[in-house]
Parts: C-alpha cells; sequence; structure tokens
C-alpha cells in the first residue's frame, strides 16, 4: 500500500487551500499514472483504467463508487466499454486539495 493511500481524506472547506505548485510537483510523482489537466479553468487529477470488457469497467467503478462514499470523496466517472476514466478534484475550492492525490492512489488500489 502506498503512502498516500495509507491517509485519509480531511474535510475540506472552502476556504481551504490549494496544492502549491511544489506541492503538485512532490505528489503527482508518487501517483505517476495520473494526469493533472485543467477543465474549465479548475485543476484536476485524471487518469483511464482499461478493462477487458464493459463488466469489469462497470464493476471497478462500482467498487470506486463504495470507496468514495466510505471516503466522503467523490470523483467523476465516465465508464465505457474497457475503461474507466476517474477525475478528482475538490469541488469545494474549486482545485486540487491533498485529498484528491490520497483518493487518486486508493483508485490504484482497487486495481491490484
Amino acid at each position: 500500500m502506498s503512502e498516500l493511500a495509507q491517509q485519509a481524506c480531511e474535510a475540506c472547506r472552502a476556504d481551504a487551500p490549494k496544492v502549491t505548485d511544489a506541492e503538485l510537483a512532490e505528489l503527482i510523482r508518487m501517483i505517476p499514472e495520473w494526469q493533472p489537466i485543467v477543465v474549465d479553468g479548475i485543476m484536476q487529477l485524471q487518469r483511464v483504467f482499461k478493462f477487458k470488457n464493459f463488466k469489469t469497467a462497470m464493476a471497478f467503478s462500482n467498487r470506486l463508487a463504495d470507496l468514495a462514499e466510505a471516503e466522503g470523496h467523490h470523483p467523476g466517472i465516465l465508464t465505457e466499454w474497457g475503461k474507466v476514466t476517474v477525475t478528482w478534484w475538490s469541488h469545494s475550492i474549486k482545485g486540487l486539495h491533498r485529498n484528491d492525490f490520497i483518493m487518486a492512489a486508493k483508485t490504484d488500489e482497487l486495481m491490484d
């Protein structure tokens, strides 16, 4: 289990600080399969997971939904035949918080 995946999400307030550029550089090294993207001016983390069919992609999506509910932090999930695109960001701060990196690491571990 990765160092990030062992951590728990903290409640994120609207005034919580976004990750700094230095923190982004450090944290992204811990989840190398994830890409920082900007959508409508909001920094997000995204990764595409590949599967052999729709059924296994949907099973992964359901496991991710259970994880998100347990942690109280919810991603964008696009489930298609053979792939699931997962996007993490903190809605309340309109950007990236450490929680997003923790959840990305936990998402990676669902594939193990």
